[in-house]
C-alpha cells in the first residue's frame, strides 16, 4: 500500500466551473483506499505557496506519491517541494488548469480517468527542473508579451482560453518589445565558447524558455524541447506585426515556429538574460518581478514524475 497525499486548490478557475472533478478524485482516493492500493487523503490549499507547504509536510509523513489536483501554479507549487525528494517519492499529476502545458507533454492532458489511472499503473520518470534566478520551474518560463499576458490573465476571477484570447489581442496592440542580451550557457554556468557567436542583442516580442515543448493548449512555442534532456530550449519572436501575427499564430499550433525568419531557436543547458532594468517575467504562467540579470538553468533528472504507460515525448 502506497501512502499518499493529494493537494487540491479550490480556487483554481478550473476547479470552481468545475466541482465534478475534485468529486471524482475524492471517489478515487476512497476506491483505491478500499481496494489497499493507497493509503491517501486530500488536503485543500488555503494561500499563495500553501502547496508547498503541503507537499513538504507529505514527504515529512512518509508519502511516496504527492498529486498536485489543480492549475499550472498549484503544479509548480507541488513540484518544489518535490525536486531532488528521495526515492520512491513521486509528483502526480490532475491537472486542472486552463492550459495543462506540463500535463500535455507528458500525455496528461486533463483530469479524466486516465489522469487517475496514471497515478496508479502509470510508469515513474525523472525530468528535469529549471530555475530562473531563485524561481523554479517545470514548463516555461518568459518575458517580454507573453509574460504581461500572464499577469492580466492571473489578475481575472474567472478564466478559460476565450478569456485568455480576449487579453491577447487587447494587450497586441499596447505592448512594446523588450530590449535584451541572450548569453548560452555550458553545462558549467559559464559562457559556451562554442555558442559565443550566438550572443544575442534583440527587441523582443517574446523570449520563451522552455523545459516543455508548449505553453498550454497546444501552443508549441519550444516545439524541439523534450523535458529529460538536460537542455533548455530558447524562442526569441521579434518583428511581429499585424500581417504576420496570423500566420506566426498558425506556426505556433502547427509545431512549425521555427520555419519563421521572425524566430530564433537557441540550444542550452542554462542562458544569461540581461535587460537594462528589472521587469516582469513569468515561470509556469505566473507573474513576477525580476532583477534585470536573469540566469535561467537546468537541474537535470532532479523530479519524479507518474506517467501515462507507453508515453514518453
Amino acid at each position: 500500500m502506497k501512502k499518499a497525499r493529494f493537494i487540491f486548490n479550490p480556487r483554481s478557475g478550473y476547479n470552481i466551473s468545475n466541482p465534478r472533478v475534485v468529486e471524482r478524485v475524492r471517489r478515487f482516493i476512497a476506491e483505491q483506499n478500499a481496494a489497499g492500493v493507497l493509503d491517501a487523503r486530500l488536503v485543500s490549499t488555503e494561500r499563495p505557496h500553501h502547496a508547498t507547504e503541503l507537499a513538504r509536510a507529505a514527504i515529512a509523513d512518509g508519502c511516496e506519491l504527492v498529486v498536485a489536483v489543480g492549475g499550472d501554479g498549484t503544479i509548480n507549487e507541488t513540484a518544489t517541494a518535490l525536486v531532488n525528494a528521495p526515492a520512491p517519492v513521486a509528483l502526480g499529476l490532475v491537472p486542472c488548469g486552463s492550459g495543462n502545458g506540463l500535463g500535455r507533454h507528458l500525455g496528461i492532458p486533463r483530469p479524466d480517468e486516465s489522469a487517475l489511472r496514471a497515478l496508479v499503473d502509470g510508469t515513474p520518470r525523472m525530468i528535469d527542473t529549471a530555475m530562473a534566478n531563485e524561481h523554479p520551474f517545470f514548463n516555461m518560463m518568459g518575458l517580454g508579451f507573453d509574460a504581461g499576458i500572464s499577469a492580466r490573465f492571473r489578475s481575472l476571477k474567472k478564466r478559460g482560453f476565450p478569456r485568455y484570447l480576449k487579453i491577447i489581442l487587447s494587450e497586441f496592440f499596447r505592448y512594446k518589445p523588450a530590449s535584451c542580451a541572450i548569453t548560452p550557457l555550458d553545462e558549467n554556468e559559464l559562457p559556451a565558447p562554442a555558442t559565443a557567436k550566438q550572443r544575442l542583442e534583440a527587441e523582443a516580442f517574446i523570449l520563451a524558455i522552455g523545459n516543455s515543448d508548449q505553453y498550454g493548449n497546444d501552443g508549441f512555442i519550444t516545439p524541439l524541447a523534450r523535458i529529460d534532456d538536460g537542455q533548455l530550449d530558447l524562442t526569441l519572436v521579434r518583428g511581429v506585426s499585424l500581417l504576420n501575427a496570423l500566420p506566426l499564430a498558425i506556426r505556433l499550433l502547427t509545431r512549425r515556429l521555427y520555419g519563421s525568419k521572425k524566430v530564433t531557436h537557441l540550444r542550452a543547458p542554462g542562458f544569461v538574460i540581461e535587460r537594462p532594468e528589472p521587469g516582469l517575467i513569468h515561470t509556469d504562467g505566473e507573474p513576477r518581478e525580476a532583477a534585470a540579470r536573469i540566469e535561467v538553468k537546468i537541474l537535470s533528472q532532479s523530479l519524479r514524475v507518474m506517467t501515462p504507460r507507453g508515453k514518453a515525448p
